[in-house]
């Protein structure tokens, strides 16, 4: 079954732009897994699993890391075609 989930990170500091652009960047490092981020939020997509473990896995580094922050997240079972607009 396929995922596609959108991301919105909120550090809680001051200097919030270094660790959202650490958090998207280690996304690109699984294979299999589809990123595509505008100005309010980033968009996965791939195997249900693989994703769900990825932002698992993503999530608790970035706490580790830098501390405090929120994440907010919606998922939909299905493969969206994250390049269309309107």
């Amino acid at each position: 079954m396929k995922l596609t989930a959108e991301i919105s990170m909120y550090p809680l500091k001051e200097d919030y732009v270094e660790p959202i652009h650490w958090f998207i960047h280690r996304l690109d490092n699984y294979p299999g897994i589809i990123r595509r981020t505008n100005a309010m939020a980033t968009q996965v997509q791939g195997d249900y699993q693989a994703v769900m473990s990825m932002l698992a896995t993503e999530m608790q580094a970035a706490h580790e890391k830098f501390g405090k922050a929120v994440f907010v997240c919606k998922f939909i079972g299905s493969e969206l075609d994250l390049s269309h607009t309107e």
